[in-house]
């Protein structure tokens, strides 16, 4: 080949990152992957361990051009605060949080001949909303559906996880989660909402899953429609054994019913 995007690539037998400054939105990243003389094999994930692509392979002299789409954020809220951040967002999960769009490269034998970067006004976003089960994992092994879910999106869609670990509803508003994501928000972008894990620990008068729970379920409906945002409740998975002996209480029950009063799916 005399495309010069094939004649040489960055690979490493560990995981490698590439950082580059930006402003807060969605980046379309196209990436060309392959080697002239042996087999590649290259997993990619963005910012906070976000799956983009997983196990692209290719022959000796084949190159794959793959492209996807890349949510980066700050805490601040235009020109009304910030998120207010738990330590370890400022530790550990600080690339979640940080100017820079970050991307990790590893897999059985990655290489990266070529990378792309281009701002996205208009794509779709799916932003996401809920605790640890969604989040975006800083360590290995542990990781949540919410930061798999990009690599099942076509290239035009962005996720955008600002789910964090320990959260409920009541935390998420105190913490302004649902007022940083409402204030990207654009019609036609989704709000995934999932809780229940924390949220049925929480004690006091009037709490409880058909009660302040229900109550707060549907504000974030609210909120995200007049935004015109489309809503999407998810009922949390069990707790470990949960499969035979239910652990989150009354609280699916009580997504299913809000969903079924508001008209949400």
């Amino acid at each position: 080949s005399d495309n010069p995007l094939h004649s040489g690539f960055c690979t490493s037998d560990k995981r490698f990152c590439f950082s580059v400054k930006l402003p807060e939105g969605n980046y379309r990243v196209t990436v060309t992957l392959g080697d002239r003389e042996g087999e590649t094999s290259t997993t990619i994930k963005a910012e906070l361990r976000r799956l983009m692509l997983e196990k692209v392979r290719t022959v000796a002299g084949q190159f794959a051009t793959r492209s996807f789409t890349v949510n980066i954020r700050t805490p601040r809220i235009a020109g009304n605060g910030e998120v207010r951040l738990k330590d370890r967002e400022k530790t550990t999960e600080a690339w979640a949080w940080d100017d820079k769009l970050t991307l990790e490269f590893n897999g059985a034998r990655p290489c990266v001949c070529s990378l792309e970067i281009a701002k996205m006004g208009d794509a779709v976003t799916v932003y996401l909303l809920g605790d640890s089960t969604v989040c975006d994992q800083p360590l290995e092994p542990w990781n949540s559906w919410g930061q798999m879910l990009p690599r099942f999106f076509k290239a035009d869609v962005a996720v955008a996880n600002h789910a964090e670990s320990g959260e409920s509803l009541r935390s998420s508003l105190g913490a302004r989660r649902l007022d940083k994501v409402l204030s990207l928000m654009k019609p036609g972008d989704y709000l995934f909402i999932q809780y229940g894990h924390n949220d049925m620990k929480e004690r006091g008068e009037g709490v409880g899953a058909f009660t302040s729970y229900k109550a707060d379920l549907k504000r974030f409906v609210d909120e995200a429609r007049k935004k015109g945002g489309i809503p999407v409740l998810v009922t949390s998975m069990e707790r470990k054994a949960g499969v035979t002996n239910g652990t989150l209480g009354d609280y699916p029950e009580a997504v299913r019913q809000t969903a079924k009063e508001e008209k949400v799916a």
